[in-house]
């Protein structure tokens, strides 16, 4: 669904339209002063892109690691749609490994380096270092994913029994991604 427009000769994709004008309307600066400081991203960046996300996250009942006779919920993975203020899609991001693709083609994964609690049933604000894209767009350039505002997708608090290992439960999520580059 990249239809393609043609001015003045040159062709445009309408997505690649789509991220540069939500990128030029959040780019700048993001007070993060009421942020925790472990999920604030460093000085020097900017924000590039920001996203409302809605989705869910999976998650399986496994063997507890430090009690066979007990059971646990496990995060499995991420689904989500990230989209500009007028509720135009941006990126998709899903997992694992935890992965953000932009409707222009330009993806990346990260590495998680903090998390701080949020409400109660929420899962946790984030900060991912990201990784280079390989491909040019939207994401080119992107050093930082923060996940904030989050609104439900923790694992149920029971339900997760040795007799129900494998089973797997999607709850619902809401929230903000903000791209950060370099300043």
């Amino acid at each position: 669904m990249n239809k393609q427009l043609s001015v003045k000769g040159l062709q445009i994709s309408v997505a690649s339209v789509l991220v540069a004008v939500a990128m030029q309307s959040h780019a700048g600066s993001f007070s993060q002063d009421k942020l925790p400081k472990e999920v604030q991203v460093p000085a020097g960046h900017m924000v590039a892109m920001y996203t409302k996300a809605e989705g869910n996250i999976t998650w399986e009942c496994k063997n507890d690691a430090d009690n066979a006779e007990k059971a646990k919920w496990a995060f499995a993975g991420p689904r989500a749609i990230l989209s500009d203020k007028k509720g135009n899609q941006l990126v998709s991001y899903f997992g694992p490994p935890a992965t953000w693709e932009s409707v222009d083609g330009s993806s990346i994964t990260g590495t998680q380096l903090a998390v701080s609690p949020s409400a109660k049933g929420s899962i946790p604000m984030q900060l991912v270092q990201a990784n280079k894209s390989e491909r040019p767009g939207a994401l080119e350039g992107v050093t930082y994913v923060q996940r904030i505002n989050l609104n439900g997708g923790a694992a149920p608090e029971s339900g997760c029994t040795t007799d129900l290992i494998g089973h797997k439960v999607v709850v619902n999520y809401s929230g903000d991604y903000l791209f950060w580059k370099a300043k």
